[in-house]
């Protein structure tokens, strides 16, 4: 009989106290081993909600995104056993309940990674901002011109088998976390596809494309990580 498989969430988490209970209260447990949020330097109740909805909440007060999700991983080498780890934002403008979309091409036809294509799916007006959706595009076809992986979007709704992450030895701490994954996974000449997601007007304000700042740096991080890992 096949073993079925330990899946664990690791969800960075900024000043989402009004948000991460629904996205964690909306993951099917059915499937999922444990929720793990990590509390990127919030001054709200991001924590105490989070645990309120059964989440593992861990600290990392040194903001950024990447650094929130090697601290997830390294939660991750404590435990006994993970099979597929997923990446979920803590905003809400994903659909928790599509894990399962996301984790089938692994346990059923033996993709390593899957990432979530807003661009497939049913995007509702309003969710990404014009600069999001021309960003992703061209990313996506930078990845494509160097790398000769076909991607649609950058989406940070994602699952990968666990082993496979460690063999990417991820670094990025900031912006450039998602595109370094995929960046990586085409190089090492991983199995990876997309399934299309819902995607929806989050909860809040970004703390990237809300800013011209954030979109600024986040634009820079992105394409300096894909030339830089460019043979």
């Amino acid at each position: 009989m096949k073993r079925k498989p330990d899946i664990r969430i690791i969800i960075p988490a900024f000043n989402e106290e009004n948000a991460v209970g629904k996205v964690v209260n909306e993951i099917p447990m059915d499937i999922v081993k444990e929720v793990i949020v990590v509390n990127n330097g919030s001054v709200d109740q991001t924590s105490k909600e989070a645990s309120k909805a059964g989440a593992t909440v861990l600290d990392q007060p040194e903001k950024g995104y990447g650094r929130a999700c090697l601290k997830g991983i390294d939660y991750l080498k404590t435990c006994d056993n993970t099979d597929i780890v997923v990446f979920l934002d803590a905003d809400y403008s994903d659909y928790p309940e599509e894990t399962y979309k996301l984790i089938e091409p692994i346990t059923e036809n033996g993709y390593d990674m899957v990432i979530g294509s807003r661009a497939l799916g049913n995007r509702e007006k309003g969710s990404m901002t014009p600069q999001q959706i021309f960003g992703n595009w061209l990313a996506t076809r930078m990845i494509r011109w160097f790398y000769d992986e076909h991607f649609t979007d950058l989406g940070p709704f994602r699952a990968i088998k666990y082993q496979k992450l460690l063999d990417l030895n991820m670094q990025d701490k900031t912006y450039g976390w998602t595109v370094e994954m995929q960046v990586k996974a085409a190089k090492n000449k991983m199995r990876s596809t997309e399934v299309p997601v819902k995607y929806r007007q989050r909860i809040g304000v970004s703390k990237v494309s809300g800013t011209v700042k954030g979109t600024v740096m986040a634009g820079y991080k992105i394409i300096t990580t894909i030339l830089r890992y460019a043979d």
